[in-house]
């Protein structure tokens, strides 16, 4: 796809009406409230990436043209979305909304430390952490309306990795560079997962989600996505800056 591919798929996704978020009536009390405080951190994690929608505008590398920058604008709604459905998961489980937590503190803090290309690859990892985790919460619920909502964010986080590898399928040219994406990959990829699996262990075990499960899940999304990005094929944008 070239970035103009994306940026109309991402217009029309805008168009989307909110799912339905109820839960299942006889989910126990203590999954409710399990269910309920994850969610509460994932919706944070969802919100305030405004600023990257505002840097890429001043960003010159070879593949970025005007679609990407407009894309990644709507990609950052597209997370705004995700967060309001979340605050309705939350709501409905009878939980409350967080004005911050531990892992969003750390990785908002990290993003500041860093330039524009290491952002991105931090979003890249928080997608695969997003079809991870969202994936193992849905498939512990029976069939209800928040399993459908949570599995369509997960769809919606597929699609935002095959976004973020695009772009750095168009970037990284052949050799060491690289090499050197796959070492901070693995960096980046594994800190962030551990921050999470350590972060809600306790949710994944009251859901009966084995933490062996969890962290080989998001092991194979990791080692994929690694694979998958400096395997992509090169775009070469109508427009893009030189």
């Amino acid at each position: 796809m070239s970035f103009g591919d994306w940026r109309r798929e991402f217009e029309h996704n805008r168009r989307r009406p909110l799912p339905e978020v109820t839960p299942p009536a006889d989910l126990a009390p203590a999954h409710r409230r399990a269910l309920a405080w994850s969610l509460a951190r994932f919706q944070i994690g969802e919100v305030g990436e405004g600023r990257i929608a505002r840097e890429i505008w001043r960003v010159r590398l070879p593949a970025i043209d005007d679609d990407y920058r407009v894309a990644l604008g709507l990609f950052v709604k597209e997370e705004g979305r995700h967060a309001r459905i979340l605050a309705a998961m939350v709501r409905s489980l009878g939980g409350q909304l967080l004005a911050r937590s531990f892992s969003q503190g750390m990785f908002r803090a990290a993003r500041r430390l860093v330039g524009v290309r290491s952002k991105l690859l931090m979003f890249f990892a928080a997608e695969v952490i997003g079809i991870g985790c969202y994936g193992l919460l849905a498939a512990a619920l029976p069939a209800c309306p928040l399993r459908s909502a949570l599995a369509q964010i997960c769809d919606d986080e597929r699609r935002h990795l095959v976004f973020h590898r695009d772009l750095f399928g168009a970037v990284a040219p052949r050799g060491i560079p690289r090499a050197i994406f796959l070492v901070a990959w693995t960096v980046v990829g594994t800190c962030a997962a551990l921050v999470v699996l350590a972060e809600h262990r306790r949710t994944l075990r009251a859901l009966g989600i084995p933490l062996a499960r969890a962290a080989g899940t998001l092991a194979r999304l990791m080692c994929d996505g690694g694979r998958r990005a400096t395997a992509a094929p090169p775009l070469t944008p109508a427009g893009a800056a030189s």
